[in-house]
């Protein structure tokens, strides 16, 4: 079970995803070479041996980029688990190196640096169906 969020290129002025029409197309992030310079320069610790599908590793979390094998990047998919506020640094580091923003699955909107709402309410989530499961 894992905290989605979708990193997508959008205007300045977008705020929320209810401001964009139901034809958007975001600007790609890049091509896919220039992508993976961009996730090494924010995250240098990332494994990308498979250039479609990183891994990085924290003390008590993990995050999966599911970058796929288009050409040109439309968007990178982040698929996060375990816990701790201190995940949400590379996301954002991510986010600011990619000139894009954060989308979180979850609650449908977007999210700034210092928002923690959607990740504590997954972690909750997470914790009450595994606990409910045992």
């Amino acid at each position: 079970m894992s905290w989605d969020v979708l990193l997508l290129r959008l205007s300045d002025d977008v705020t929320s995803m209810h401001e964009l029409p139901d034809a958007y197309s975001p600007e790609p992030l890049g091509r896919q070479c220039d992508v993976l310079a961009a996730v090494t320069q924010a995250v240098p610790e990332a494994d990308l041996s498979d250039p479609t599908w990183g891994d990085l590793s924290g003390p008590d979390w993990s995050i999966e980029f599911n970058i796929g094998s288009e050409d040109p990047v439309d968007s990178i998919m982040l698929h996060i688990r375990g816990s701790g506020d201190d995940v949400l640094g590379p996301v954002f580091r991510l986010a600011e190196t990619l000139r894009c923003k954060v989308l979180d699955l979850s609650e449908g909107d977007l999210i700034n640096p210092g928002q923690t709402s959607g990740w504590h309410a997954f972690q909750q989530f997470r914790d009450h169906v595994i606990g409910s499961a045992q």
